[in-house]
């Protein structure tokens, strides 16, 4: 019982803001040195250098740095405004153009706090001066802003794939229609909800000074760039020229230039951009290297042998495993973040999905909706604090919890219809 005794503890210790990777470490050195002594620890340096010489893992710092560089190139602003012209005119027009843009800069950035605060700060003033309802612009805007956990190519799919060993590039092609559906849901929501409630999200009035043509010409010299960047990016992974990471590198000079094009390049912006990546990547690794330390300690005390054991009794089989499994990542996502999820639960329950015949790409593109979901999730879902931070104080955190609930439920929507529907998404459930 010392594993689930020591898993318990941690969970404890990070439901009350201690930092994680200190904290997994920490509780590592704690039960490793009872249960074993340091003994058990002369391992430790032989797993932190496969950590580094992992070459999966090599794509999160670059597309973490292409992230960033296009986060200072002002395409979110670019975007929005195009975007808010060409469907402004209509109902909802506004928060459906949000949620285009978000699937763009998901597929072009994948920072989703770089996305939400940029659509806070440009797309929120603008759709509150037009009487759009305050809890349908802050759910349009977190649930646009979180994309980048589903849409490739997404840091946590890149995760995953390394955790459950699964080709990076094959969850990015499978992660594509679950991506698909949940913007169209989306859109379809909002459709629905301004044809029954016309006045939550009313219509803004087109500028009389700009014809339909310009609107569209200047919607598509927007949106060129940035798709062409997603092109070169998707398109070489998907068609096997070139590896996930191989891509990550490609992005980032592609990043680079689209800065070129915007004319927001500068040597500071690069050295900027180089740090802020370093201080992502760190946390992430930071992380990765505390979770190596509890997973050996935990599967040296027992704890995974015994929670396969649990697990296998359950009733159901696999689908009692994948109703719990994903139950249990839900209710986690709403106090941890996706990277300790990832690291620390995931590990423990690949092993037991495999051995029970699962299909590895379909149980971690359902893991990878999950964990979307944990961005929204109050009280500590990351996109609420990023736009709280950014939102006019007229916005009360009331609301945005109010506004995303329906948005939530799609999601959920959607991992349902991944569940029991997968051969709607090109996968199957078992092998």
């Amino acid at each position: 019982m010392i594993g689930m005794i020591m898993f318990g503890v941690a969970m404890l210790m990070l439901m009350a803001g201690f930092p994680v990777a200190f904290t997994f470490g920490g509780v590592a050195l704690f039960f490793g040195i009872y249960a074993e002594g340091m003994d058990l620890f002369a391992f430790m340096p032989f797993r932190i250098m496969s950590v580094m010489q992992n070459t999966v893992l090599m794509a999160v710092p670059l597309f973490i740095f292409m992230g960033v560089v296009l986060q200072r190139t002002k395409l979110a602003e670019q975007l929005l405004t195009s975007m808010g012209r060409l469907f402004g005119g209509l109902p909802g027009g506004l928060a459906i153009s949000t949620i285009l843009v978000g699937a763009l800069l998901a597929a072009s950035t994948g920072v989703v706090g770089a996305s939400v605060v940029a659509m806070g700060l440009i797309s929120l003033p603008v759709m509150l001066a037009h009487k759009y309802d305050k809890r349908l612009a802050t759910g349009t805007i977190c649930a646009s802003g979180t994309l980048g956990q589903i849409v490739p190519p997404s840091i946590i799919l890149i995760i995953l794939g390394d955790v459950i060993g699964i080709p990076v590039g094959d969850l990015f092609k499978a992660a594509v229609w679950p991506g698909v559906v949940l913007i169209g849901l989306y859109i379809a929501y909002i459709l629905v909800l301004t044809r029954l409630k016309p006045e939550t999200a009313p219509a803004m009035p087109q500028d009389p000074t700009n014809s339909r043509k310009q609107e569209v010409v200047s919607a598509l010299l927007a949106i060129i760039p940035p798709l062409a960047l997603i092109v070169i990016v998707l398109g070489s992974i998907f068609s096997g020229i070139a590896t996930p990471t191989e891509s990550s590198a490609l992005g980032g000079v592609g990043a680079v230039v689209l800065a070129l094009i915007y004319k927001q390049f500068s040597f500071r912006m690069v050295w900027d951009s180089a740090k802020d990546t370093v201080k992502v990547t760190a946390m992430v690794f930071a992380i990765l290297i505390g979770a190596t330390a509890f997973s050996m300690v935990f599967s040296y005390t027992g704890g995974d042998y015994l929670l396969e054991e649990w697990l296998h009794l359950l009733p159901g089989g696999q689908w009692g495993f994948i109703i719990l499994a994903m139950l249990v990542i839900l209710i986690l996502g709403f106090f941890i973040d996706f990277v300790e999820i990832s690291f620390i639960i995931v590990p423990i329950l690949a092993p037991i999905a495999e051995a029970m015949g699962i299909n590895m790409l379909w149980f971690a593109i359902l893991i990878a909706m999950n964990l979307q979901t944990s961005f929204l999730t109050p009280p500590f879902g990351f996109s609420l604090f990023y736009l709280k931070g950014v939102a006019p104080p007229e916005v009360r955190t009331v609301d945005i919890y109010r506004g995303i609930i329906p948005f939530i439920l799609i999601q959920i929507l959607v991992l349902a219809l991944i569940v029991i529907f997968p051969e709607w998404f090109g996968m199957s459930a078992t092998y």
